[in-house]
């Protein structure tokens, strides 16, 4: 399939209101896509949980390109209490989405899966070929299964219907507009506004989970939209592509240089008794180079400092709730 032409077509971002979307909705528009062409299907007039208000969706954008990043997800607390939502609401969405850009005859359907739907004892680099070869870890395996489900599903409609449906797996992303609310984030933004309060209150000490053993790799939300929008624009293929950038860094290694980057001096304490999550994740990046010629360029430290920055800039809009990763 040649490379789609942004500027002549209708695109529908599910989420596109949230941390990535938004992102994902500039990339576009510096790409070339017209703004007035770009849908962004808000919770408060599709449920897209619900068959019925996708197909209205559908109807009122009449898009050429569907760009699925809606999701219901959280930190390790959120998907330890919420897994048949989370279970329910990822797969339902994708279902409807998917079906439905197959009966409107779609040009192409991006799916943006998860790397929690890797084996927990997958080996690292976590390799595409691997996604198959074990059980997610357990505190995210129901929000990790549905969305390799919609994996399959996108192989299926190819195979049987020609949808040149697309899967990616990007890895932990991280940066401005992120969500910090303490009760659905993911590690950054939490460590962000912790170590922040602690500052200001002038706590001698922090608590965080786990035993700091772990280990992550982090994407930065920008490079993150312009792999998303590469594939858009470039990547005609069955196979599933990993967008990351391929460095791993332990967890305590991580509270460190957070702790660092806010100004926090007081002690850092692990509670062991909570949970760990998946024991190490860094990715194999080599598939997304070859297929559509992305390599992320911002380095770890310079785009936690961005987001420290924007975390400082916008501290008194986050705690009113008006800035939070949910689209």
């Amino acid at each position: 399939m040649p490379e789609l032409q942004l500027p002549n077509l209708r695109i529908c971002v599910t989420g596109g209101a949230g941390f990535l979307g938004s992102f994902v909705v500039e990339r576009l528009i510096a790409d070339g896509a017209k703004a007035e062409n770009i849908m962004i299907p808000r919770r408060a007039q599709f449920d897209l949980t619900r068959e019925a208000d996708v197909s209205k969706m559908y109807s009122e954008a009449r898009p050429d390109v569907v760009i699925h990043l809606a999701a219901e997800v959280g930190g390790i607390g959120a998907n330890r209490d919420n897994p048949g939502r989370f279970f329910f609401a990822n797969m339902a969405m994708g279902l409807h989405l998917i079906e439905h850009a197959r009966q409107r005859g779609v040009q192409k359907f991006v799916q943006v899966g998860t790397i929690c739907a890797y084996p927990k004892f997958c080996p690292v680099p976590f390799r595409e070929d691997d996604l198959w070869n074990g059980y997610p870890e357990e505190t995210n395996a129901p929000y990790g299964v549905a969305k390799k489900a919609l994996l399959v599903m996108c192989q299926s409609y190819r195979a049987q219907y020609g949808l040149n449906a697309v899967y990616l797996l990007p890895v932990n992303l991280y940066g401005p507009r992120d969500n910090f609310d303490l009760n659905s984030s993911h590690v950054i933004p939490a460590m962000i506004r912790k170590f922040w309060e602690a500052r200001e209150s002038s706590a001698p000490t922090v608590e965080l989970w786990g035993d700091g053993s772990p280990s992550r790799e982090f994407l930065y939300v920008e490079d993150a939209a312009e792999g998303i929008v590469r594939a858009a624009r470039l990547y005609d293929g069955d196979q599933p592509v990993n967008l990351g950038n391929g460095r791993e860094i332990v967890i305590r290694e991580l509270a460190e240089m957070v702790s660092r980057a806010v100004g926090y001096r007081g002690r850092i304490v692990w509670n062991a008794e909570k949970p760990n999550g998946q024991p190490r994740r860094a990715l194999d990046v080599s598939r997304a180079k070859a297929m559509f010629g992305f390599a992320a360029r911002t380095t770890f430290e310079a785009g936690l400092q961005r987001t420290v920055a924007w975390y400082a800039e916008h501290r008194r809009e986050v705690l009113a709730g008006r800035r939070s990763g949910l689209g």
